[in-house]
């Protein structure tokens, strides 16, 4: 497949990334465990290495990914390697390292430059490439007091460019029309579409970057109607924004039934049902770039061969929203 860009700052990355929250290991959000279990340290710098082996130069991560264990990680997997690497992470939150917890925000202009160096340092780089606001929804002033803030940042070289996860629609539309605002970073898969965001990324030239592209796993197909996630996996811990895939820990039926539909569509012509559910990604937009997780080296190499695959066909795509809706 062809690169893509980061929207309007031109800055070419591969057409998909890898996504570093799973990584991170255990933390705590909300009082809920907000990690998806175990992880090894070494199998994940194997496994980030490994993509920059098969062609990903796209990485994404937050400070609040294990309380800034990810970013050390993604470091310590770079080494020598760091200008072949896109690198973004994102801000907002605000974690103790020592309880692993994540409680507040804090978007201030000393907090956001003092959490940039901290990245910095945990990233082992001196410029973020994509510097992203982590926090869901905040209010206009203070909107606008990030968007000044990180536009002070790109003119002092600390970050190329910067861009908001969120699924806010219109908050999107406004954050946007700062001038080296680039990306949104948004849900985005088979079973979540998100048109009105997609529509906003391609009018005004915005990287749509694809946040839970495999439903949180769901669509690696492993999941029955017996399957149940304990409390130690974000997944069945409770939290309310998982409930439209896994509820109480077990995967929604109606999630079930749809995938039982689109199966067949989407691993046609030898793809994996990851690799179809990715290639669902890049036929709905240019702009969009998936960041699927990952733990292990072989999760990585089946999702970057969906590179070889590409795109499903404009007629299989007209079939599965006939079979969705």
């Amino acid at each position: 497949m062809e690169r893509r860009f980061l929207g309007r700052s031109g800055i070419e990355v591969s057409p998909m990334g890898i996504g570093s929250w799973a990584i991170g290991g255990q933390f705590y959000m909300d009082e809920k465990i907000d990690g998806y279990g175990h992880t090894d340290d070494e199998t994940s710098i194997k496994a980030i290495q490994t993509a920059l082996d098969l062609g990903i130069n796209f990485i994404d991560t937050s400070d609040a990914y294990g309380i800034g264990h990810s970013e050390t990680l993604i470091g310590k997997a770079l080494g020598e390697r760091r200008n072949q690497v896109v690198l973004a992470t994102k801000f907002g939150y605000m974690g103790n390292e020592a309880t692993r917890t994540l409680k507040g925000y804090n978007v201030a202009p000393g907090y956001i430059e003092r959490a940039c160096e901290a990245s910095m340092r945990r990233l082992k780089t001196d410029i973020i490439d994509l510097y992203q606001l982590h926090v869901w929804e905040i209010g206009l002033s203070e909107m606008d007091c990030v968007a000044e803030t990180l536009e002070r940042m790109v003119e002092k070289g600390k970050i190329r460019t910067y861009g908001w996860s969120t699924d806010l629609v219109n908050g999107a539309r406004l954050f946007s029309e700062n001038l080296n605002c680039s990306a949104i970073q948004h849900k985005l898969n088979i079973l979540q579409d998100s048109p009105e965001m997609l529509r906003l990324c391609e009018e005004r030239n915005l990287a749509s970057i694809n946040r839970s592209p495999l439903a949180m796993g769901f669509l690696s197909g492993k999941f029955n109607d017996n399957s149940v996630l304990t409390s130690d996996d974000v997944r069945g811990a409770g939290h309310s924004w998982t409930e439209d895939i896994f509820k109480n820990g077990r995967p929604a039926p109606e999630v079930l039934e749809k995938l039982s539909a689109v199966r067949e569509i989407l691993t046609s012509n030898g793809r994996t049902l990851v690799q179809g559910s990715l290639a669902w990604i890049w036929a709905k937009s240019n702009a969009t770039i998936p960041i699927p997780g990952f733990k292990t080296p072989e999760q990585i190499m089946e999702n970057a061969k969906a590179m070889e695959f590409g795109a499903l066909t404009q007629e299989q795509m007209i079939e599965i929203d006939q079979l969705l809706n």
